[in-house]
């Protein structure tokens, strides 16, 4: 009685069930932030326990790994609140925005549209998709703030000024509604709903992060390759550091969910069990799928991978002296 009672507690509680409604919500933040809070404390460490490599190497890994986080996060937010309420307003307001046909092809039966798969499939399109849409100019971003943070660290006075945008609030209520249109024009196509029926099941949150995690490596190796103030034989360590650690986080990720399937079956039956009567039951099992996605990654890119990929990237790229250091 004891364990069961232990174990029924743990699936109510109300900051698991808060933290799911959230990854359901806004899918796109809540890996932005699994990512910055990683990579400010987790990844580091991996990286400064990685044995035989260069201190100069593993302080512009740990840079990139911080920049490019923070990027991603002020970003994200900037991005994802704007499309997380259109879709809000959606969901309160289905006839309105959604044409009959729409709420039938997106819909299963009597039960409301927002627990359906189909809906919760296009609708996560959006609201994960922001993440990929900024993949490349975050990395962009990530590549010029290298070089002032390494800088600072190095404790050089360059007297460079870097502008930080600080207002990414959105204060006008107008902006909710044109962005709800345009999901809806979006949802109300034909083509996007046959190709959410035929893809409700698949594992949509994992895919959307790998293709951006792919693609924000890919812009920043190349803008990495274009900065001058960064010396070219750290240009090398740095690119084959990115290409190491995503290749292997994404190879690494789709095995461990693969592994994960079953145990995650069974924590939604136990979830659904815990919280049958609660009306955000289909948000918390959307919402599981969200954060397990970026969990998983998360935890291997920036725990696993950073230890592996610097200390190889070093050993795939020939150094020409412990004398280089990065351009100031």
């Amino acid at each position: 009685m004891k364990v069961n009672s232990i174990s029924e507690n743990f699936y109510k509680n109300k900051l698991l069930l808060k933290g799911l409604e959230f990854a359901s919500k806004n899918g796109a933040l809540f890996a932005a932030g699994t990512s910055l809070t990683l990579s400010t404390f987790i990844r580091p460490l991996s990286i400064i326990a990685a044995p035989k490599t260069d201190k100069e190497n593993k302080k512009i890994a740990c840079v990139k790994s911080i920049a490019s986080s923070g990027a991603t996060y002020l970003m994200v937010v900037a991005a994802s609140l704007p499309v997380a309420k259109g879709v809000k307003n959606i969901d309160k307001n289905v006839a309105k925005y959604l044409k009959p046909e729409t709420i039938k092809n997106l819909g299963q039966g009597n039960i409301p549209i927002t627990k359906a798969k189909e809906y919760q499939f296009a609708t996560q399109l959006f609201k994960l998709g922001v993440g990929f849409f900024i993949a490349a100019p975050k990395s962009i971003i990530t590549c010029k703030l290298m070089p002032p943070i390494l800088n600072f660290l190095n404790k050089k006075n360059n007297n460079e000024k870097n502008k930080t945008q600080n207002d990414l609030t959105f204060k006008s209520k107008n902006n909710l509604n044109p962005i709800s249109k345009g999901i809806a024009a979006i949802l109300n196509n034909s083509k996007l709903q046959k190709f959410a029926q035929k893809h409700k099941d698949s594992n949509l949150p994992m895919h959307i992060l790998a293709l951006s995690d792919a693609l924000s490596t890919g812009t920043f190796i190349q803008q990495i390759n274009k900065n001058d103030k960064i010396r070219e034989n750290r240009k090398k360590v740095v690119s084959y550091n990115a290409g190491i650690a995503t290749g292997l986080s994404i190879l690494w990720g789709y095995c461990i969910d693969t592994i994960l399937q079953k145990p995650t079956e069974k924590f939604i039956k136990k979830l659904c069990e815990a919280n049958k009567d609660s009306p955000k039951l289909h948000k918390y099992i959307e919402g599981t799928k969200v954060a397990k996605a970026s969990l998983i990654l998360g935890f291997i890119y920036y725990g696993i991978i950073p230890f592996i990929s610097t200390f190889l990237a070093e050993r795939v790229t020939p150094q020409k002296g412990a004398t280089n250091k990065v351009a100031t």
